[in-house]
């Protein structure tokens, strides 16, 4: 085992290069000598980037991967660390704040030396800090920042409340409830200051990110609070409160993200940025006053989850490959499309991940500002202070921009300026609501724009929709109903090789666990530029796509039934095609 001082010092391998983790990436096999070479060179002019940084950036090794790679240039071992691997009093001998900033894991004690895990083995200052104040020698293994995450949560729940939910709520009927909501602001402001109130409020958002929810609903009923998370699109129980609590904790949430306490007569928004298990997470909360009391919903963001690349967000090859294409454009408008919470943002996001950003000016108008790229300009919309989405366009175009990206296109003024920007020079991505990609065009119609200016911009579009994955704990095989059997068929699967999820522990009964997307594109070629002059109509748009042969949403999330992602349920929930479902259509076209 290597001493502290040289626990990250390479051993130079020529005197122009010293060896770093791309070197041993290479040796592994998880990238090729292609790969590689394009690396040096690259490098060669960007002194200082990271190599193993780019790789990832590049898509082509995942963090583990790196982390991999570093561990064994640095002569550590890489391993997976449980929670209940950890011994207690080795966790115990860091506080728990320092732990989550240097991500260095106490996990036990080894012949008097204690045994550390991080995912940065790299900061060789937090082990130094780790051996001066425990005063004991210091042996280092490196695991995943999932893994540190995990045992942070672990630990974190058991020191904030060392008990259960039930005796966290227990505590909370102890405290003095406010009778006159409208007047004792103080007082309540006193309540949600008290320990077991805020116990609670962490334990429901530290809990509701373990859990990978999206949203926390907080429903004020008559006798109880109703706690709900969104997770995988579909709301589930959670927990219930006491509703004579449901004020307090109201007023706790609304303290955290800087709202009036005062104020429960109109609705309010605001934002609050927390650590959480050692991860950086965005809550957005919103209330909404009801007959029952102000009904909350926390939008929880964890940047953690950004597709980081294209080929994470479930694009089949070819598709995806196409879309890269897009992203690669100098100039044009590119628009996703879909309802809310089909993925749309990530989607966008992750086609940004594609850009150079060392070597693009690129800059996005969004509201809110989900997630916080570094080399990308943000811009938040302020309408209440003048900042529109159009007046924030407006002063873009005079920061010489290579890349837009609107959150999404609401209006006349909004259309115009992408348009303007896109003939301009720019490369403009957007998000519009629609239900496919052929009707985007038509929406853009009917918000005013001519259909030559549309011809003339428009690049591409592409719909999409989350289902969810089936679960990889309970997957097994079944027996679809009769009514599905000609979907599978006309795909060329097998009907009896198809599988589900069963049910169990890990999806919570729902056969399920995370989501995948399913997409359709319609590139706009000279074809479609003439039919766009001639007559945009949604029937003129829908039909030249289906002539175009491009898979359609239902089409492509067949293909990932195939697959044995998803299901045919899943499939006929999220998608609909012209105005009927997808069930209907595909019936009548078997004939």
């Amino acid at each position: 085992m290597r001493g502290l001082s040289d626990l990250y010092s390479p051993e130079p391998t020529s005197q122009t290069h010293v060896r770093d983790a791309a070197d041993i990436l290479l040796e592994m096999g998880r990238i090729t000598d292609e790969q590689y070479g394009r690396l040096r060179r690259e490098l060669m002019n960007r002194p200082g980037v990271d190599a193993a940084m780019w790789l990832l950036k590049e898509g082509w090794v995942g963090p583990e991967d790196v982390l991999h790679a570093k561990a064994k240039l640095a002569g550590l071992e890489f391993r997976q660390v449980r929670p209940e691997e950890v011994e207690k009093a080795a966790f115990e001998k860091l506080d728990i704040a320092f732990i989550q900033r240097s991500s260095v894991v106490p996990i036990a004690i080894e012949d008097d030396a204690l045994l550390v895990a991080t995912s940065e083995p790299a900061n060789v200052f937090a082990i130094e800090d780790v051996k001066r104040q425990t005063g004991m020698d210091v042996r280092v293994v490196v695991c995943s920042p999932d893994d540190v995450a995990a045992i942070c949560e672990a630990f974190k729940v058991q020191e904030n409340a060392n008990c259960s939910l039930d005796d966290i709520i227990n505590d909370m009927t102890e405290v003095e409830v406010v009778q006159d909501q409208e007047d004792d602001s103080e007082d309540l402001e006193s309540m949600a200051g008290q320990s077991p109130v805020i116990k609670f409020v962490n334990y429901l958002i530290s809990n509701a990110v373990r859990e990978g929810a999206s949203d926390i609903h907080i429903e004020p009923k008559e006798t109880k609070a109703r706690i709900r998370y969104r997770i995988d699109g579909v709301l589930f129980d959670a927990m219930q409160a006491p509703m004579k609590m449901h004020p307090a904790i109201v007023s706790r949430i609304k303290i955290m993200a800087n709202l009036d306490i005062s104020e429960r007569r109109v609705p309010q928004d605001g934002k609050v940025s927390a650590i959480v298990g050692g991860r950086a997470i965005d809550l957005r909360v919103s209330t909404l006053p009801t007959n029952r009391g102000e009904k909350t919903v926390i939008r929880v963001l964890d940047s953690q989850s950004i597709a980081r690349g294209l080929e994470h967000v479930g694009m089949e090859p070819d598709v995806c490959q196409a879309f890269a294409q897009q992203v690669a454009m100098p100039h044009g408008i590119l628009l996703v499309t879909g309802p809310t919470g089909s993925g749309k943002s990530t989607t966008l996001y992750s086609a940004l991940c594609e850009m150079d950003g060392d070597r693009l000016n690129i800059s996005t108008v969004e509201d809110p500002v989900e997630y916080e790229l570094d080399f990308v300009n943000q811009v938040h919309v302020n309408e209440r202070a003048g900042l529109t989405f159009a007046a924030a366009l407006r002063s873009l175009l005079r920061q010489d921009p290579d890349v837009i990206m609107i959150g999404e296109i609401r209006d006349n003024e909004t259309a115009r300026i992408a348009v303007q920007a896109a003939l301009t020079g720019h490369l403009v991505l957007s998000t519009l609501h629609t239900n496919d990609a052929a009707s985007s065009v038509t929406r853009l119609v009917n918000i005013g724009i001519d259909p030559y200016l549309i011809a003339a911009s428009l690049n591409a579009a592409v719909a999409q929709r989350l289902v969810r994955r089936i679960c990889s704990k309970c997957k097994e095989t079944y027996s679809i109903p009769e009514r599905l059997r000609p979907y599978v068929e006309r795909t060329g699967a097998n009907p009896n090789e198809l599988v589900h999820g069963a049910g169990c522990e890990a999806c919570r009964g729902s056969g399920y666990t995370g989501r995948v997307g399913i997409f359709e594109m319609l590139i706009v070629d000279d074809t479609f530029r003439d039919i766009i002059n001639q007559d945009a109509s949604v029937a003129n748009m829908r039909r030249a796509f289906h002539k175009s042969g491009q898979p359609s949403l239902f089409e492509d999330g067949m293909q990932k039934v195939k697959k044995g992602l998803t299901t045919v349920e899943e499939v006929l929930r999220v998608t609909e095609v012209y105005g009927q479902s997808a069930e209907e259509v595909f019936v009548e076209n078997l004939d």
